[in-house]
């Protein structure tokens, strides 16, 4: 595991990059000439409720590097879990994983995700490139189609893998935008299409959270049966309130969360 929290932030980032061009033409939009101006909020990442690959296990990579479990989520109706984390400097990125609840699916989905688990390497999951490591099976487009009737999720993580699902920009951070409306303007009118299920704005001042994204890109896939051009990952926004005591808010809003899941459904 690695021991840097900033080489591992790096190595996600990029291999995010890989599959998500977009996100370059974003940075470069709401950045001025330097790098450092667009702060990452959090990243997110999925897996499975299975025992070999569930979510404490993705989690013991960052609390390697220093991160503390910070909040728990459900979500319902998408059959999900999830957790985030915070790192002891708060200017690192948030983290925010989920694990699909296998067992309350179809035999048929579960028949198919327990068949690619079965398919990593026990060793792969404690290696130091883990999280960004993707695939580590084979699926044909036809069961990625069968996943998909059932679970969006499941099927992004059947074709993607491991992987930052999305990056985040903090508003808070931007120094030529202040308001989520203001970037949600700038992103539309340079021709990214948003997210709007639930509408384009997620939360509020009165949840202390607000959140906007992109639609997640095309790219191509190499399944078994063929290349195929699908949802990859997206890039989300955040702007943060003031708890009364005057910090700002951490957390993640459950509402919302479930509508940012939607940025990577097929269109």
């Amino acid at each position: 595991m690695h021991n840097n929290v900033d080489q591992l932030f790096d190595e996600l980032w990029n291999n995010y990059l890989s599959v998500t061009p977009s996100a370059v033409k974003v940075h470069e939009l709401l950045g001025s000439t330097q790098k450092d101006d667009v702060i990452n909020d959090h990243i997110a990442l999925r897996t499975f409720n299975l025992e070999k690959v569930g979510l404490e296990k993705l989690a013991a990579h960052f609390k390697a590097v220093g991160y503390k479990e910070c909040g728990e989520y459900h979500f319902e109706a998408k059959k999900l879990y999830a957790k985030h984390f915070e790192h002891s400097d708060p200017t690192k990125p948030k983290v925010f994983i989920s694990e699909l609840l296998v067992e309350k699916f179809s035999p048929q989905l579960q028949a198919i995700v327990k068949d690619m688990v079965a398919q990593i390497d026990e060793s792969a999951i404690t290696a130091d490139n883990f999280l960004y490591s993707g695939t580590h099976w084979q699926v044909s487009h036809e069961q990625y189609k069968q996943l998909l009737e059932e679970s969006e999720y499941a099927a992004w993580m059947a074709a993607w893998g491991y992987r930052a699902n999305h990056f985040t920009v903090s508003i808070n951070y931007l120094q030529n935008f202040s308001t989520i409306e203001a970037v949600n303007q700038a992103l539309k009118d340079a021709g990214f299409e948003l997210n709007s299920s639930g509408g384009e704005i997620k939360g509020s001042p009165e949840v202390l959270l607000e959140q906007s994204s992109t639609l997640a890109d095309h790219f191509n896939v190499k399944f078994s049966d063929g290349e195929f051009s699908i949802p990859s990952c997206f890039y989300e926004f955040a702007l943060r309130y003031e708890k009364p005591d005057g910090e700002i808010y951490t957390g993640f809003v459950a509402a919302s969360a479930d509508k940012i899941f939607e940025s990577t459904n097929a269109r």
